[in-house]
C-alpha cells in the first residue's frame, strides 16, 4: 500500500511539473538529444550541430564522453578536490588546495548567481555529461556517477592545470605536517626535478596577409601540454556559434581554435598574476587576528573535511582552513604563514572563454578582453579582416613598484595590496606590426615582432619576465625576411629541425676533447659524429641521441654558479664549465648508451618513440611493444615542435608524454581554411579506430584537412545521430 501512495505521489509530482510547463530530468536530456546532431567525420572529430548554445554544449559534452570519459572524469575528480577518493592518502593535499579556493557552498552559489544564459550552458554542460551515463550504463564512473552545474565554477578558465597549480602541494603538506617551511636542500631538490621535466607552454606564431601567397592572415595554434588531454571538436548552433579547436577534456568551450572570422592561440604567460603575503598572526582570546596597518583583523577559520582511499575504505580527514583579504593560507615563510592572492572570478572567467568562441572581429575581440580573467595565458590572434595582434596577460594586478612581488610582500602594509586591476590598453599589447609577424613561445614579449616588439621600460617589471628561451630564438630566426607563406610552408617552420641550443652546448664539448691531453679513441668517435653535427634532429641522427642525453646529464648534473634559466644554463656548460666535466659527463653517456643498447651509434628514431598501448591517464611503456620511430625533440634544446618524456618509465627507450598535441594552421579569408593533427588519435578507446589513426601522421607531420563548413563535413561523415541514438 505504501509503494503505491508513493508511485501516485511521483505521478504528480511529475504531472504538475508538466503542467506548470516544466520538463523532467529525462525529458530535458530528450529535448536536448532531439536538437542535437552529431557528425564524426573520417578522424573521428565530432561536428555538434545544436538549434541553440546550449544544445551544442550538450552535444559537445556528451561528444566528449563518447571520445574519454574516462578523461572529463579524471578532471573533475581534480578540479572539484575529490582526488583522494580514488587515488589515496597522497593525494589530500591536492584536494585541500582546491577547497581552500572554494567550497561546494561558494560554487554553487557562484552558479546561481551567473547570468541567465551561462546558467544555461552549466545545465546543459551536466546534462550531456548526465545523459551520456543514462544511455551507457556499462560505463562504471570510479567516482562522479552525477555531474552538477556547478562543477565548471571550478575548472573555468581553459587550461588544463590553470593558476591553481602553482600553489605547491609540498609546501601546503608541510605547513599541515610539520608546522614549518620546507628546509633549503628540499626546495631545491624539488626545483631539480621539475627542471628535468619538459617544458610547459606553447608557440603562437601570426602572419599578417602581406607575407602570404593569398593575401590573407594566418594563424598557428601550437599547445604544448600532456598528451591526449586536449580533444579536437566543432561546436555549431543557430544562436550564431561556429567554433573549431582544442578543447580540454570536461569543459564546454573551445580553447584554443577559431571560427569563420578571428583565430586565437593561448601560450603560458610569465606576467605576474600570482603574489605572496607574509601575514603577522597574534591569538586574542583564542581568536587568530591579522596586522593590516594600525588594526587588526579577524582571519577567517574554518574547517575542511576531506574523504580518502585507504584499501577498500573510505575515511576522513579534518583540517582547520585560515583566509586573510589577500587569500587562503598555503605555506610557512620561515615561521610565518603566507597567504596566497590569485585571480578566482569563475564565472567572469567562464563568460570570457565561451564569449571569445563567438566574436566576429578585432572589435569585439578586444571588448571581450576587458574582463580580464584570462590569467594564464598570453593571446596570439588573427582575423578575416587582416589584423594580428598579442595581448601578454589578461589578468594584471596594479602594485606599488617599491615593492618586490616576486618575493612574498608584507601583508601587515596596506601599501602592497592590490589597487585594481590594469586595464588592457596598459598591458602589453601589440596590434599589426610593420614586420608582419607576431610570435610568442613562452618568451619575452619584448621580441614578439622584432624592432616593432614592445618596450620594455614602457611598462612595470612585474609585466612580464624579460626572460627568453631558445625556441622564441629559433622562431624569430625563421621568421625573419621571409614571404609567401601558405599553410603547408608555416607547417614546415612550425617543425623546422634546428636545434639552437646546441649549437650553444656542443661546440664546448668538441673543444674541451681536442684540447684535452689524454684523448680516448672510442671517445673520439663520438666526438667527431658531433663535430659534423648540423644541430637538426631527424630519426637517423646518432649526433641528436649523443646530444639529447648529453644536455639531459648536464642539466640533471652539471655545476652551476648560481641558479640560471635552461638557456642561460646551456649556454654556460657550453662555453665557462670546467673542460674536465664537459667531458666526464660526455664519457657517462657514452658508458650509459652502451649499457642500454650494446653501443652509443643509436639512431635517434630508435631511442625517441611514440607508444600508446591503452586509454590510462598515465600511460604505461613497454620496450618490447610496437612503437613508433620519432624525429622530434625537446622544447628545452629550442624545438618548436616539442616533444617531451617522463623519465621513470621502467624502460631504456624515451617514449613522449607531452608536446606538440593538437596543432593546426589556419588562413583566414573569405572562407576560413586550415589544418590540423592530434596526437595518436580522437579516441580514448583502444578498439576504436581514432585511438591512434593520426599516430604516424603525427610521426611524419602529415596535417589533415579541417571540415569547417557543413558541405565538407557531410562530404566526409562517418556517423551522423542524435545523442542517445549512435547504431
Amino acid at each position: 500500500m505504501r509503494l503505491v501512495s508513493v508511485l501516485l505521489i511521483l505521478i504528480l509530482i511529475a504531472n504538475s511539473c508538466k503542467s506548470n510547463g516544466q520538463l523532467s530530468e529525462l525529458e530535458r536530456w530528450e529535448s536536448h538529444a532531439e536538437n542535437t546532431t552529431i557528425i564524426r567525420d573520417s578522424f573521428g572529430v565530432p561536428h555538434v550541430y545544436g538549434k541553440t548554445d546550449a544544445d551544442a554544449v550538450f552535444g559537445l559534452l556528451y561528444a566528449q564522453c563518447e571520445d574519454d570519459f574516462n578523461r572529463v572524469e579524471q578532471n573533475y575528480i581534480w578540479a572539484i578536490g575529490r582526488l583522494a577518493e580514488v587515488e589515496g592518502e597522497e593525494a589530500i593535499y591536492s584536494d585541500l588546495r582546491a577547497r581552500l579556493f572554494m567550497s561546494e557552498e561558494e560554487a554553487i552559489a557562484q552558479y546561481e548567481n551567473s547570468p541567465q544564459w551561462l546558467k544555461e550552458l552549466c545545465d546543459a554542460f551536466a546534462d550531456g555529461i548526465n545523459y551520456y551515463l543514462y544511455t551507457h550504463p556499462e560505463v562504471k564512473p570510479r567516482l562522479l556517477t552525477r555531474f552538477e552545474p556547478w562543477m565548471p565554477m571550478y575548472f573555468s578558465e581553459g587550461s588544463i592545470g590553470g593558476d591553481i597549480e602553482r600553489i605547491s602541494t609540498r609546501k601546503l603538506q608541510a605547513m599541515y605536517e610539520r608546522g614549518i617551511s620546507f628546509p633549503e636542500s628540499v626546495d631545491l631538490e624539488i626545483e631539480k626535478k621539475e627542471a628535468e621535466l619538459e617544458p610547459q607552454g606553447s608557440n603562437g606564431i601570426a602572419i599578417s596577409g602581406d607575407l602570404t601567397q593569398s593575401g590573407n592572415a594566418m594563424l598557428l595554434i601550437n599547445p604544448h601540454t600532456s598528451f591526449y588531454f586536449r580533444g579536437e571538436v566543432h561546436m555549431n548552433s543557430e544562436e550564431g556559434l561556429n567554433a573549431y579547436g582544442a578543447v580540454t577534456w570536461g569543459q564546454f568551450f573551445i580553447y584554443q581554435g577559431f571560427n569563420e572570422k578571428t583565430g586565437w592561440m593561448h601560450t603560458s604567460t610569465y606576467t605576474d598574476v600570482m603574489d605572496e603575503f607574509v601575514e603577522t598572526i597574534v591569538e586574542m582570546e583564542g581568536e587568530p587576528f591579522y596586522q593590516y596597518g594600525e588594526e587588526l583583523r579577524p582571519v577567517e577559520v574554518s574547517e575542511i573535511t576531506l574523504k580518502y582511499k585507504e584499501g577498500e575504505q573510505l575515511k576522513e580527514k579534518t583540517f582547520p582552513a585560515y583566509r586573510t583579504h589577500h587569500g587562503p593560507i598555503t605555506h610557512m615563510a620561515g615561521d610565518r604563514v603566507v597567504a596566497s592572492a590569485m585571480m578566482w572570478e569563475p564565472v567572469k572567467a567562464l563568460e570570457q572563454s565561451y564569449i571569445r568562441t563567438k566574436q566576429d572581429g578585432y572589435e569585439g575581440f578586444r571588448k571581450m578582453m576587458d574582463i580580464r580573467t584570462n590569467s594564464s595565458n598570453n593571446t596570439v590572434y588573427a582575423d578575416s579582416e587582416g589584423n594580428i595582434a598579442y595581448f601578454h596577460g589578461n589578468f594584471i594586478p596594479v602594485r606599488d613598484t617599491v615593492y618586490d612581488y616576486s618575493n612574498p610582500v608584507e601583508g601587515r602594509d596596506p601599501k602592497t595590496d592590490w589597487q585594481g586591476l590594469h586595464t588592457v590598453d596598459e598591458n602589453i599589447l601589440l596590434l599589426n606590426p610593420p614586420n608582419g609577424w607576431i610570435q610568442n613561445c613562452n618568451s619575452t614579449p619584448f621580441t614578439a615582432a622584432m624592432e616593432y616588439s614592445p618596450k620594455r621600460e614602457d611598462y612595470p617589471k612585474y609585466m612580464s619576465i624579460d626572460r627568453e628561451n631558445f625556441r622564441g630564438i629559433h622562431a624569430i630566426e625563421l621568421l625573419k625576411d621571409i614571404k609567401g607563406y601558405t599553410l603547408d610552408s608555416l607547417i614546415t617552420l612550425a617543425h623546422d629541425p634546428y636545434l639552437p641550443a646546441f649549437e650553444a652546448l656542443i661546440p664546448g664539448l668538441v673543444e674541451a676533447f681536442d684540447l684535452s691531453r689524454n684523448k680516448n679513441a672510442d671517445l673520439g668517435q663520438a666526438i667527431d659524429v658531433l663535430r659534423e653535427w648540423d644541430f637538426k634532429t631527424n630519426k637517423e641522427s646518432v649526433a641528436m641521441t649523443l646530444a639529447h642525453f648529453y644536455g639531459t646529464q648536464f642539466g640533471r648534473n652539471g655545476s652551476r654558479p648560481y641558479k640560471m634559466s635552461d638557456m642561460e644554463a646551456m649556454r654556460y656548460f657550453g662555453t665557462k664549465s670546467p673542460m674536465e666535466e664537459r667531458l666526464k659527463i660526455f664519457n657517462d653517456v657514452i658508458m650509459e648508451l652502451e649499457k642500454d643498447f650494446g653501443t652509443w651509434k643509436m639512431p635517434w628514431g630508435e631511442v625517441n618513440r611514440y607508444q600508446r598501448l591503452n586509454g590510462d591517464i598515465r600511460q604505461p611503456f613497454d620496450d618490447a611493444k610496437p612503437s613508433i620511430p620519432i624525429g622530434y625533440a625537446s622544447g628545452r634544446w629550442g624545438a618548436l615542435a616539442a616533444y617531451g618524456a617522463r623519465y621513470d618509465n621502467n624502460t631504456k627507450k624515451i617514449y613522449g608524454t607531452r608536446g606538440n598535441s593538437f596543432v593546426a594552421v589556419v588562413e583566414f579569408g573569405d572562407k576560413v581554411k586550415a589544418k590540423s593533427i592530434l596526437t595518436g588519435g580522437q579516441s580514448g578507446d583502444p578498439s576504436s579506430p581514432h585511438f591512434d589513426d593520426q599516430a604516424q601522421m603525427y610521426a611524419d607531420t602529415e596535417f589533415k584537412d579541417v571540415l569547417f563548413y557543413k558541405e565538407e563535413v557531410l562530404e566526409k561523415a562517418e556517423e551522423t545521430y542524435n545523442p542517445g541514438k549512435r547504431k
